[in-house]
């Protein structure tokens, strides 16, 4: 699992109980932070700023908690109804001596750092009072292997790109294809995951970067299946995805509350 999680885990491992009272193994805290219900119609908004600076638009609980363990929906276990609907808006500032205050992504899209993370998972103990244990089970997985063709990839143009894949119009996986700038196998399964609603781990031993750009057209005209058609793109550029067992952690939220006021 993430490397930010798994550190969380060891420090929590003589108890059952992860008390994301992670006040108590974190002492990554930002420095000023505004919670409060959102007034935004974004949905699911999550942006870093030059300075450390984060913001999140219109996020749901359970979001803003796979942002904090980099985790995907699958993972995490325990989840009330309410965690799914309501949304919030935040507003955090990093203190001047973290090593965040001076990051600057090239795009307020760009992903958290590892520090911004865990100053978030400390704002989700103190402000919604969370508590989660680690559960660990066999379950279904992919793994993501190369399938005997040529790799239709390049090495990566640019390798300070911002590391993403996606559809061929620049968003998320969508019917047109697939579309991939400066990315990592690590990075193509990891995105992968989402789609597949099961972990995706990378088997396919390419180190490195790559460029790729597959088309994809639907038989019959109608909104194609996305995983469908995730398989015969992948299928183009050389890689396919084989069903598979294997150890799937995720966190079970034994305790949660809509958060206190500022």
């Amino acid at each position: 699992m993430k490397s930010s999680l798994k550190s969380v885990f060891l420090i929590c491992a003589v108890s059952t109980l992860c008390v994301a009272q992670i006040s108590e193994t974190n002492n990554l805290r930002f420095e000023v932070a505004s919670v409060k219900p959102t007034s935004s119609r974004e949905m699911g908004g999550a942006y870093t700023y030059p300075g450390g600076r984060v913001g999140f638009r219109g996020c749901t609980f359970l979001y803003l908690v796979q942002l904090a363990f980099d985790l995907q929906e699958f993972e995490i276990a325990g989840q009330a109804d309410w965690m799914k609907t309501d949304r919030f808006d935040i507003d955090a500032t990093v203190p001047p001596a973290s090593k965040s205050r001076s990051a600057n992504p090239p795009t307020p899209k760009s992903p958290m750092n590892d520090e911004q993370r865990r100053m978030l998972q400390s704002l989700l103990a103190e402000r919604f009072d969370v508590r989660y244990r680690q559960d660990t089970t066999e379950g279904p997985v992919y793994l993501l292997t190369r399938n005997g063709k040529a790799l239709k990839m390049a090495d990566a143009k640019d390798k300070n790109a911002f590391q993403w894949s996606g559809s061929l119009a620049g968003g998320a996986i969508a019917g047109d294809g697939l579309r991939g700038i400066n990315e990592s196998m690590p990075d193509l399964a990891q995105r992968l995951s989402r789609y597949m609603g099961r972990p995706v781990l990378d088997r396919t031993g390419l180190p490195g970067s790559f460029d790729f750009e597959t088309s994809y057209s639907s038989v019959d005209d109608q909104r194609p299946d996305l995983v469908s058609m995730i398989l015969t793109c992948l299928n183009d550029i050389g890689l396919k995805l084989e069903p598979s067992k294997g150890q799937v952690e995720r966190i079970v939220i034994e305790q949660a509350q809509r958060p206190s006021a500022n």
